[in-house]
């Protein structure tokens, strides 16, 4: 029996995609909080909580984009040029974002008040240009054949726009659950506090752009069995569990939130996630290109996917093995009295 290349390179693109939210959304979240910390040693806390494991996490970015270009190239030749500037936007905020964070550290007062600035920036940035990303890819890509044929700002819309915010209340989540988890004392209070706000702040965004979702893109309404105003159960109910599932990390966030348990707040807000994540995958799959190009039209030649899986199964696991290791190395709590990452 053959194996069905095209499916698992797309399962391979999906998981990367979905560990990069999950694992740089927390960073990204600890930039966009850096404005409201109290004084520059929460700040340097702040940072040293995810200084061993930052540049790691932007791994999947690579494989999720690199393995769109090599496995799916006329996805990737119809996508880029639907995208480019959110792209190339969220590409120099990333950018900005890893310098700040190297030359903070070595700042006087004025740099490290630049860099700062930079750092928080830069998150904000690239956050905001994700959800631009994650709009107008949801908004679906105008096609001629396999070839883009729409503008250059079609991603530009209110829906995008109101996706974007959504990410940012999100990764604000994410970021301020990580810092319950990984510190103490009052920079843990105040981060329980923008957990209570930032959750708040998603769970509403979350609901509206679903009903935005689903008023403004009927193809994703019928997939859920929201047709004429009204849900077929026949269709929704085998569906309903997903929805289910970013209820009852909702309640763990809070759960987490009020008794102060180390990760159980995070791990609820991965919950959140990962059912807003399962949910898109059900209303576009097999495609990969919203909403006319699927995934085995858009693929490469079988010979060519599977010698890319011979590498990759070679370094996905080294990969997961270090993460792994890095994350048990530095499981414990950053205190403003460590050495910190330089």
């Amino acid at each position: 029996m053959s194996l069905d290349l095209p499916l698992i390179w797309a399962g391979i693109i999906a998981t990367a995609v979905l560990l990069y939210v999950l694992l740089d959304g927390f960073d990204l979240g600890i930039g966009i909080l850096f404005p409201f910390a109290a004084s520059p040693q929460e700040r340097d806390v702040m940072m040293d909580s995810i200084a061993p494991v930052w540049d790691g996490n932007e791994t999947w970015l690579v494989l999720g984009g690199g393995g769109l270009f090599a496995a799916f190239p006329f996805a990737y030749s119809a996508l880029m040029p639907a995208l480019y500037l959110p792209v190339i936007l969220m590409l120099l905020a990333l950018i900005l974002r890893g310098v700040a964070f190297e030359f903070r550290h070595h700042g006087r007062t004025r740099g490290k008040a630049f860099w700062t600035a930079a750092f928080a920036g830069g998150s904000i940035a690239a956050t905001l240009a994700q959800g631009l990303v994650l709009g107008g890819f949801i908004q679906g890509v105008t096609l001629e054949g396999r070839a883009f044929a729409g503008g250059p700002f079609d991603w530009l819309t209110p829906y995008s726009l109101l996706v974007a915010v959504g990410l940012l209340a999100g990764y604000t989540l994410l970021g301020a659950t990580y810092l319950i988890w990984r510190t103490e004392g009052e920079l843990q209070v105040r981060a329980r506090r923008w957990a209570w706000i930032s959750a708040g702040a998603t769970a509403a965004l979350l609901a509206v752009v679903s009903v935005a979702t689903l008023l403004a893109h009927p193809r994703i309404a019928a997939r859920w069995g929201f047709e004429n105003g009204a849900f077929d159960l026949a269709t929704l109910a085998p569906l309903a569990p997903i929805p289910l599932l970013g209820l009852v990390g909702l309640g763990v966030v809070i759960l987490g939130i009020r008794r102060a348990h180390q990760a159980t707040s995070l791990m609820g807000a991965y919950l959140v996630f990962l059912s807003g994540y399962i949910g898109l995958a059900v209303g576009f799959f097999p495609n990969i290109v919203p909403y006319d190009m699927d995934f085995r039209q858009a693929a490469n030649a079988d010979n060519a996917l599977g010698l890319m899986l011979v590498g990759v199964v070679i370094l996905l696991p080294a990969i997961l093995g270090y993460t792994a290791w890095v994350y048990w190395l530095f499981r414990g709590k950053v205190g403003s009295g460590d050495a910190g990452y330089h």
